[in-house]
């Protein structure tokens, strides 16, 4: 083994040798036994060995071997240096190898360490993209598990971060190829992180290739298959991809082969559903989906189906009134129970589906289910209406901080989706019905309406004309808490005629 002393001497007959460095071999040689040396003889070994490197392509996969063997020694500050130093070997075909020995080095637990593998994966990275991302793939595809997540996650954060001349459209396809060849078989929360990868692709926020995505997404989700409620993996396989498509679809992305599939295979066995997940409202989840993707479909052939499917569950949740007794009380003990959560979404589906075949209600219902539904919207609609009486009494006056307590979260929340289903079913009672009205879905943020503008959904009050605006603040101005996606949902999915608002009588004198 060399001493600290001929590695310097060896050192020096290489740097004198100038365009001859190749010629020297035998001194190369010696760089490259320091590796077994003591910590010394290692730490100028680390830094020597890639100096020479380009000069012995002979002595290439000995100098790799080298650096490697002090990028696994048990002195952290070795480990460092030769991390530091591998860049330097990644040319020509040489480039692949250290991007996989790179990725594996994302193991690490030194936050250090850590932090010098990812700036010399992204040097490399800016050298030769498509060889780098060849050694990544290879040990996400067959590397171990922990080395698997790793590199997954630094693509998802890294790739965003590197500039146009290195993600070109050939090496974007290339993400894109070896992606799909992952996809075949990953977890739900690889899915994510490689959705995250590959929506971020330049080449793919065309309409192609956002297209391309929903049906990456669509073959994700097995929506060949017949949906099995009971299988908590299955419905959580399609809830996970079903969110990754929606925000995907727009009006040239259409979603109409996922409302379908929803509606066919979903819809009738909501009841049933199974989920992993402990304490998700899983047939909220399914419903809040399917109003999101309902805005966005194109031409849908089983269209008449679909609505009917969906009026079908429609009425599930709207109760008809209870049958009075000969002394005008009601005949039973109970008062049927409102759930506006599940409503909203259902009716805003239904809505949406409803402007592509308007007369849906008048021309392919009979008239007797029509009559049944018209009774059911209107027993609906009166209990809305002391529903958001009761709402705007408990949050009348409070602003800022106070609309920030969880009760009053709730009541903010309460109120949005009231007020979306008073428009909604004020459109179905309009003769022949009306698909007119927009609103937008209570845990979706609120658009910003120019000064000027009227928003379709403006009307909210109980029934009463619109009043003339004053001058002074308009009384709903005070709404401007945007509360968390479905997180109060659970809290807001009753309501009995015969009893106060839910969070309790003392709450409403607040």
């Amino acid at each position: 083994m060399p001493t600290v002393e001929e590695l310097y001497r060896n050192y020096g007959i290489l740097a004198d040798a100038t365009e001859q460095v190749g010629q020297h071999k035998d001194a190369y040689q010696v760089i490259l036994d320091g590796v077994k040396g003591g910590t010394k003889e290692k730490r100028l070994a680390a830094q020597f060995i890639p100096k020479f490197f380009k000069h012995f392509p002979e002595l290439a996969d000995s100098a790799i071997n080298a650096q490697l063997d002090l990028c696994e020694d048990e002195d952290v500050s070795i480990r460092r240096q030769a991390i530091k130093e591998l860049p330097q070997f990644a040319t020509g075909e040489n480039l692949p190898r250290v991007a996989d020995i790179l990725t594996q080095l994302l193991q690490t637990d030194d936050s250090a360490e850590f932090n010098l593998v990812n700036n010399a994966l992204l040097s490399i990275f800016k050298m030769d993209a498509k060889g780098t991302l060849g050694g990544l793939f290879s040990q996400i595809l067959q590397g171990e598990d922990i080395v698997r997540e790793r590199a997954i996650k630094f693509l998802s954060t890294k790739l965003k971060t590197l500039p146009d001349e290195v993600l070109t459209k050939e090496v974007e396809e290339l993400i894109l190829t070896e992606s799909k060849k992952v996809l075949e078989d990953v977890t739900g929360e690889e899915f994510v992180l490689f959705m995250k990868i590959l929506s971020g692709l330049k080449s793919l926020q065309t309409v192609s290739g956002r297209q391309q995505l929903v049906e990456l997404v669509a073959e994700q989700a097995d929506l060949e298959q017949t949906f099995n409620p009971s299988d908590p993996d299955c419905v959580d396989r399609l809830l996970q991809c079903t969110r990754q498509a929606v925000p995907l679809f727009s009006k040239n992305v259409h979603s109409t082969r996922f409302v379908t599939y929803f509606c066919e295979q979903v819809l009738p066995n909501l009841g049933s559903l199974t989920t992993p997940v402990e304490g998700l409202d899983i047939q909220l989840e399914v419903l809040k989906l399917l109003a999101e993707m309902s805005s966005f479909c194109g031409d849908m052939e089983k269209l008449e189906t679909n609505l009917r499917k969906l009026f079908d569950k429609l009425l599930e949740y709207m109760p008809l009134p209870p049958e009075e007794a000969e002394n005008g009380e009601n005949a039973g003990n109970e008062e049927p129970k409102l759930q506006f959560s599940y409503v909203e979404c259902l009716l805003y589906s239904f809505h949406q589906l409803g402007r592509k075949l308007p007369d849906f209600l008048t021309a392919k219902l009979n008239a007797e289910k029509l009559k049944d539904f018209k009774i059911r919207l209107q027993y609906f609609a009166r209990g809305l209406q002391v529903y958001i009486r009761q709402l705007r009494l408990a949050l009348q006056g409070k602003t800022g901080e106070a609309l920030k307590t969880d009760e009053n979260k709730i009541k903010v929340v309460a109120l949005k989706i009231t007020n979306n289903i008073n428009v909604l079913i004020k459109d179905l009672f309009h003769i022949p019905p009306s698909y007119k009205s927009t609103v937008t879905l209570s845990w979706k943020p609120v658009q910003k309406v120019e000064l000027g503008q009227k928003r379709a959904s403006e009307d909210t009050t109980s029934g009463s004309p619109p009043k003339k605006s004053s001058a002074g603040p308009k009384r709903d101005a005070r709404q401007i808490y945007n509360p968390p996606s479905g997180k109060y949902s659970s809290n807001l999915g009753n309501f009995n005629y015969g009893e106060r608002f839910r969070l309790g009588t003392s709450s409403m004198r607040d």
